[in-house]
């Protein structure tokens, strides 16, 4: 298996500076900044063809070039490790036991757009993270590594303050509130401030691009998805936790690899591949990880944190689970939003009670007038799931409402 994140995927503590550097930590950094410019740079994490790690999968590069063409003189880059997705822990992990590739990914980032401040960016409740993450700035600042100064923030333990301008928001004292958008955080992001937002997990890959190149890290993936993604994988296997895998790796090699093979006496019906995508069936178990394979599919990587659903796995109540946290975690702030998530918890509860006579047909309605009206991107997250639900695990949804009333 390639590994380009997890150097050492059964370690438990945080690598120090002194362990990063001897595998070749910070020399894509000082070579960078000795005989590179910030447009070579972004040039070529462009032709690494690395896209964001954070689930939405939004070309690296291209949200470098935003930032990078202001002409401000104050700008920020942030390091997004806000993770609250139930299922997900890739980004905890990350930055417990990796900080340093996090740290100096976010300079490089820093470099290329020109940032002159760097944050980053984790929730309360991280406190391992948290110390990792601190110790590692401290040694950084202490090696004469940084070039700007850099400060860890922690935002609350909310789902929806891991969104970008949430995120912005946090680190200001507002509300962790999602901003709405343009302007973008690259043209206006904090303190109104040309500011570059990359997940955690894509400025350690980053670093090793800076340090390996553009060309060794295309060669790893599919022709549209480049390199390596975490994976979360949960219970029912015999080694749950966060594995590195390359794209165009199926499920079925993920779990019989690296998570050892489902637990005796379990059998897979699908899977989430994250909270916010669209299930698959057990069929489609062998289709390879990949945004251009599971764009057809109505689904996506997302954030790598797998839900697994077994033969005694209860799909309409699983929906429920799944709505229920996102009408929780909507911030309230946007009325479709409201609308919708309340909406469709109403109607998988009446679809579990056995009084849901035309459920599809709402649920469906629902989301298409919904669609693209919130200042974030929850009222997708919370569609996904739950109308790929109903077309995967269709005859469930069936018997679970009942029969339609006579006369209908």
């Amino acid at each position: 298996m390639v590994s380009i994140l997890l150097a050492e995927p059964r370690a438990k503590g945080p690598e120090s500076l002194s362990d990063y550097q001897a595998r070749g930590g910070y020399r894509g950094l000082q070579r960078w900044r000795q005989s590179g410019t910030p447009a070579q740079l972004l040039a070529e994490v462009a032709a690494a063809g690395l896209r964001g790690r954070g689930g939405a999968a939004f070309p690296t590069a291209r949200k470098w070039q935003l930032a990078a063409a202001q002409t401000a003189t104050e700008k920020h880059v942030v390091g997004n490790g806000g993770e609250h997705e139930p299922g997900s822990d890739k980004d905890k992990v990350l930055v417990e036991r990796h900080p340093h590739a996090v740290l100096e990914g976010l300079l490089l980032a820093g470099f290329a757009t020109g940032a002159t401040q760097g944050h980053l960016y984790l929730i309360e409740d991280m406190h391992g993270p948290r110390q990792s993450a601190e110790r590692a700035v401290q040694e950084a600042a202490a090696a004469g590594l940084l070039p700007f100064p850099v400060r860890v923030h922690c935002g609350p333990t909310t789902y929806v303050a891991g969104e970008e301008t949430a995120v912005l928001n946090s680190i200001e004292g507002l509300p962790a509130k999602p901003r709405k958008k343009p302007p973008f955080p690259g043209e206006a992001g904090l303190f109104g401030k040309p500011t570059t937002v990359n997940n955690v997990e894509t400025l350690a890959h980053v670093a090793w691009i800076a340090r390996a190149g553009a060309a060794a890290f295309a060669a790893v993936g599919t022709a549209e998805s480049k390199g390596t993604l975490l994976l979360t994988l949960p219970e029912g296997v015999r080694h749950p936790g966060v594995h590195e895998v390359a794209f165009g790796t199926t499920f079925r090699q993920a779990i019989d690899g690296p998570g050892g093979g489902l637990l005796a006496g379990r059998t897979l019906r699908g899977l989430l591949p994250a909270l916010s995508t669209g299930f698959l069936a057990a069929d489609q178990l062998d289709t390879p990880i990949a945004y251009e394979t599971l764009r057809p599919l109505g689904s996506s990587p997302g954030c790598g944190g797998v839900r697994f659903v077994f033969d005694d796995t209860d799909v309409v109540a699983l929906a429920v689970e799944i709505a229920e946290f996102f009408m929780r975690e909507q911030c309230g702030q946007c009325p479709p939003c409201r609308m919708q998530t309340n909406q469709f918890v109403h109607v998988l509860k009446a679809v579990q009670a056995g009084k849901g006579p035309g459920y599809e047909d709402k649920l469906t309605k629902l989301a298409e007038f919904s669609r693209k009206k919130g200042n974030c991107s929850l009222i997708e997250m919370a569609a996904a799931p739950v109308l790929s639900a109903l077309r995967v695990f269709a005859a469930d949804f069936a018997r679970a409402a009942g029969p339609a009333p006579q006369g209908s």
